[in-house]
């Protein structure tokens, strides 16, 4: 439709998609909205110190005031990009009021959820102070005037070309602000539920809005053309984690994260890859730990031999791959729900076999119950783990020393998975979990191909367990069971590989993380933090059944996209439709 230049320019302006005057108006009553909440922010809440975060001072912001002050800004900034306004536009590729709605609900729940734990902490809506109730009211604001703007949701748009040094600006950002979420997160007052509620309620609604905003494919595009820069600044940022923890427990939370996310990306290849759903691996995360505390020179071992480090790490991947085939070999010619059972069977089977070879009811090599304590601590090239050592003026404790070391364990299963999802074993794997009978029509030894995905999931099983053996400086047959509330356990890596993303290296390391994390933080539940846990893995499958970091492939599969209809489809059949009306 061609515009007649003639025309008023309101005219023009309507027909080339200009906002309307109302729809302008309620944007900008948005931003002003997302400032009254920062603003809020700087009043006091209560006018007692009991509440963890101290929201009494006047001036400064505290505790979940933070997360309101964060989230109102972010409301104000995207409802600016609404405006069209220069320089912001970047932000919102898909479009501004599915994210406006997210932020301006994330910013209400957030404020609410801490009026009413004020009211409920301290026996009564009485203990509020003004400022208080001027944050309850003016986060309800924006909610309303979101729902009040019209959707402009539109397909991903082609982003303006940046500088290079821009580009990679935002990529190493972008790294800094999820360095500080996660420390955020991580060092909440675990005396106190309400920090880390909030914080969730806050993460949640804030990673929905990115999504609905197109702003997290948008960074994706830029990882992607960055690729190298994009490593740099992840290794950077996992290198000063812990340098940035004011408690030794952090860095040691910091250090079971890095070796779960490291066995679940082992465990990627087997189910993610090859699409074997394997119940048992934990055993094999077992078996690399009892090797390396047999071998290390444990005063309780049963084995008169003392290994160097390199060595018994090295020992435990070998034993574990060896475990690998033997337990592979007769049952990988059987599928989906059979193979799931037997691999079942073999991590019940190793667990009860460390029970019994205590010396009563089977020969003496694993202590049965007691387990092999007093595992010496790491010292390679004369440096010593368990001892502090000084970094650039930085002390770095007996966690933070496993903490690199587990970095660079990590750093090396990466690397492996990487090249060999790229290479052609790994494209067979792939073909296999889509199609055995395909691609053994093609030519391809399905048998071969999934014992090799079986053997190696299984040696870096063997590889993080005997780290996790040192670190734990000892090992026992409860840690190693199918299912339970502290992991490590089959279940917990499974669900980390499925929820993270099957196939991709992001995914399982995401995975692993939230899984560890977050039932650490709800310990507070007791009893009911299965419950809890259950009801967010039920609502995750539900929105996000292809993984918080989908493979393009199940991204496609889990969401009708429109990229598999046939091109010029719906215009041939409005075309014979036109025909026919124009025949009649």
């Amino acid at each position: 439709m061609t515009t007649d230049k003639t025309q008023p320019s309101a005219v023009r302006k309507a027909e080339a998609g200009a906002p309307a005057p109302r729809t302008t108006l309620l944007r900008a009553l948005t931003a002003a909205g997302g400032a009254a909440a920062v603003v809020s922010t700087f009043l006091a809440w209560t006018w007692t110190a009991e509440f963890p975060g101290d929201l009494t001072v006047y001036g400064y912001p505290g505790g979940l005031q933070l997360l309101t002050l964060v989230l109102g800004i972010a409301t104000g900034v995207f409802a600016l990009a609404a405006l069209d306004l220069k320089g912001l536009r970047w932000l919102t590729p898909s479009g501004s009021t599915q994210a406006l709605r997210m932020l301006a609900l994330g910013t209400f729940a957030v404020t609410w959820f801490t009026v009413i734990a004020i009211a409920v902490d301290l026996d009564g809506l009485v203990n509020l102070e003004p400022g208080g109730w001027i944050a309850a009211v003016v986060t309800a604001a924006p909610v309303a005037t979101t729902f009040l703007l019209p959707d402009d949701s539109r397909p991903l748009r082609r982003p303006e070309k940046l500088p290079s040094w821009a580009e990679i600006l935002i990529i190493a950002a972008v790294f800094a602000i999820g360095l500080y979420v996660v420390n955020y997160g991580i060092q909440t007052d675990a005396d106190h539920p309400e920090p880390f509620l909030g914080y969730l309620i806050a993460v949640g609604f804030a990673a929905v809005a990115l999504v609905k905003a197109g702003l997290i494919s948008r960074i994706s595009e830029l990882t992607s053309s960055y690729r190298s820069v994009t490593l740099v600044a992840a290794l950077i940022t996992a290198i000063v984690f812990p340098f940035f923890q004011d408690k030794s427990s952090f860095t040691e939370l910091g250090v079971n994260i890095a070796i779960f996310a490291t066995v679940a990306l082992g465990l990627n290849i087997v189910v993610g890859l090859a699409g074997l759903l394997d119940l048992g691996y934990v055993a094999f995360l077992g078996v690399g730990a009892y090797t390396a505390a047999l071998v290390s020179g444990s005063t309780a071992s049963t084995l008169d031999v003392k290994f160097p480090f390199w060595a018994a790490v090295i020992t435990g991947g070998v034993v574990s791959l060896i475990f690998g085939v033997i337990i592979g070999a007769p049952t990988l010619r059987l599928r989906g729900d059979y193979l799931a059972i037997v691999t079942l069977g073999f991590g019940e089977i190793f667990r009860l076999a460390m029970l019994n070879l205590d010396g009563t009811s089977g020969p003496s090599v694993t202590n049965g119950p007691d387990g092999i304590p007093n595992i010496p601590p790491l010292e390679i090239f004369g440096f010593n783990f368990n001892d502090d050592h000084s970094v650039g003026g930085l002390t770095l404790d007996s966690n933070g020393n496993y903490y690199l070391l587990m970095l660079l364990v990590t750093v090396l299963v990466v690397l492996i998975f990487s090249r060999a999802g790229n290479s052609r074993i790994g494209r067979a794997w792939v073909a296999i979990r889509e199609d055995e009978t395909a691609a053994t029509a093609m030519g391809i030894n399905g048998f071969r191909v999934k014992l090799i995905a079986f053997a190696l999931g299984a040696t870096l099983a063997g590889v993080a367990g005997a780290v996790w053996a040192h670190f734990q400086s000892t090992v026992v047959p409860e840690q190693y069971v199918f299912a339970g509330p502290v992991p490590p356990n089959s279940t917990f890596l499974v669900a980390a590989v499925i929820l993270g993303g099957m196939g991709t290296i992001g995914g399982p390391l995401l995975g692993a993380t939230l899984l560890y994390l977050i039932p650490k933080k709800l310990e507070f539940l007791q009893d009911y933090q299965l419950l809890a846990f259950g009801i967010a893995l039920i609502l995750l499958m539900r929105f996000r059944p292809e993984g918080i970091v989908p493979n393009r492939r199940q991204q496609l599969e889990y969401h009708e996209t429109g990229q598999l209809d046939v091109p010029g489809a719906t215009g041939l059949k409005d075309s014979a439709v036109g025909v026919t009306k124009a025949e009649a």
